[in-house]
């Protein structure tokens, strides 16, 4: 394991965003670019990029603005597509520094409401990656009706106004040492605006309709006692979605964390499976 670094990045807007990287001495198989969940931060991923690291493939991954060490207000987006316009510009650069030098494969892989926003970045085809990882995304939030109305009303007439975003932490993993952990992290916050909301409420069932012709590569992991998000909208995506072009799994018992799971070497070995399927080297 090489040194992990970290570096401002300043986005088009001028605001920074904390950005860390996992690097190796040799050209790795590829590069593994990281999205972090809701109210959380990039240096969670630490461990999963340690054994990225091992597997041969450089890890990249970057706190979301208003997330972390970046920019911004807690939970808050200045526009409806600004967590997609910041991932694009993280990727060219990504792409630029590190897999355009090594000429070798970039993957991004995000977790919960990561795995939502890199999904819908996919989506729009902002810039070519060459394969997705989804861990537990946030396809369906589990939003009642009457919470998606407000939600709306919200993000017309109040869109910045922020509030607790609900999350039970307990439930994040059955590994009590993760759960105090995320606790006890200064960096971890339960903020969301209503923007952010409704980004979340309306970009799921976008993914989930698109499935049927989803554009890349794509490994879809995802808890079956997911507490936090619910599973049928993986189910979803899963079903629709061409065999050949979306690997899924379930992992069923386990709680939203997959990667922080009190047993998750079958997780850690379907995922490795897939990167070598993809990344030869």
């Amino acid at each position: 394991m090489h040194e992990t670094t970290q570096a401002p990045f300043t986005l088009a807007d001028g605001l920074g965003l904390a950005v860390y990287d996992w690097p190796l001495p040799q050209r790795p198989r590829a590069v593994v670019l990281v999205v972090h969940g809701l109210g959380e931060h990039a240096w969670r991923y630490d461990l999963l990029a340690q054994r990225l690291n091992t597997w041969g493939y450089c890890v990249r991954a970057y706190d979301q603005r208003g997330h972390g060490e970046s920019g911004g207000a807690r939970g808050v987006i200045p526009s409806d597509t600004a967590l997609l316009d910041d991932l694009e510009e993280v990727v060219e650069d990504t792409r630029r520094r590190l897999a355009q030098p090594w000429a070798c494969p970039l993957f991004l892989l995000g977790h919960s409401m990561g795995g939502l926003v890199a999904s819908a970045f996919v989506l729009r085809n902002r810039v070519a990656v060459d394969g997705l990882v989804l861990s537990s995304p946030a396809l369906d939030a589990g939003i009642g009706p009457w919470q998606k109305k407000l939600i709306r009303w919200l993000h017309r007439w109040a869109p910045n106004l922020t509030l607790g975003n609900g999350l039970d932490a307990s439930k994040i993993s059955r590994d009590p040492t993760v759960v105090a952990a995320y606790k006890k992290d200064r960096l971890v916050h339960d903020r969301i605006s209503a923007r952010l909301a409704h980004f979340i409420d309306s970009h799921g069932p976008q993914v989930v309709a698109a499935a049927p012709c989803w554009p890349v590569p794509t490994l879809l992991l995802y808890a079956g006692a997911d507490h936090l998000v619910n599973a049928e909208g993986s189910r979803a995506f899963a079903a629709m979605a061409p065999s050949g072009q979306v690997t899924s799994r379930c992992f069923d018992g386990l709680y939203h964390e997959i990667f922080n799971e009190q047993d998750p070497l079958a997780v850690y070995g379907t995922l490795k499976a897939w990167l070598r399927l993809r990344s030869p080297t």
